[in-house]
């Protein structure tokens, strides 16, 4: 008897997997639920990051003392809004929001791309010591 349980077991087993052998998943959206909570997530974690970044990048376009002020004041304005973006991603998670499509040229659909540009803390521009990227990823823009 429990022969032949295990037996039924495994011919219904092999039976699904012949039957969706066939079957693709196809070509996902780039954005989804969970993309969107764990992009919540990493701005709520890492956005005191900015701190650090902004007068990073103002000190290689304008200079050391525009870094020092106008740097400042600007990685603590863009924590702030990285902060309060991501509390309210991981907060509506679970749903589309208008304006938010994969593409930010396309104007009046829904979706669960990012409010904030760019979509992660760190890219490509701002990875010091290959830690976050390997030296040798290929990353799309």
């Amino acid at each position: 008897m429990k022969y032949f349980g295990k037996l039924m077991m495994a011919g219904i087993v092999l039976g699904i997997v012949i039957s969706t052998g066939n079957i693709s998943a196809g070509e996902l959206p780039k954005s989804n639920p969970l993309v969107k909570l764990g992009r919540g997530v990493s701005n709520v974690a890492f956005g005191p990051l900015e701190l650090l970044i902004r007068p990073y990048d103002v000190n290689h376009t304008m200079g050391g003392i525009p870094a020092l002020t106008y740097g400042v004041f600007s990685g603590i304005l863009h924590t702030v809004v990285r902060e309060c973006v991501g509390v309210f991603e991981i907060a509506t998670f679970y749903m589309p929001l208008p304006g938010c499509s994969d593409d930010p040229l396309e104007t009046g659909t829904w979706g669960y791309g990012p409010i904030l540009y760019p979509e992660w803390v760190v890219d490509t521009e701002h990875n010091a010591f290959n830690f976050f990227y390997p030296k040798d990823s290929i990353v799309a823009p």
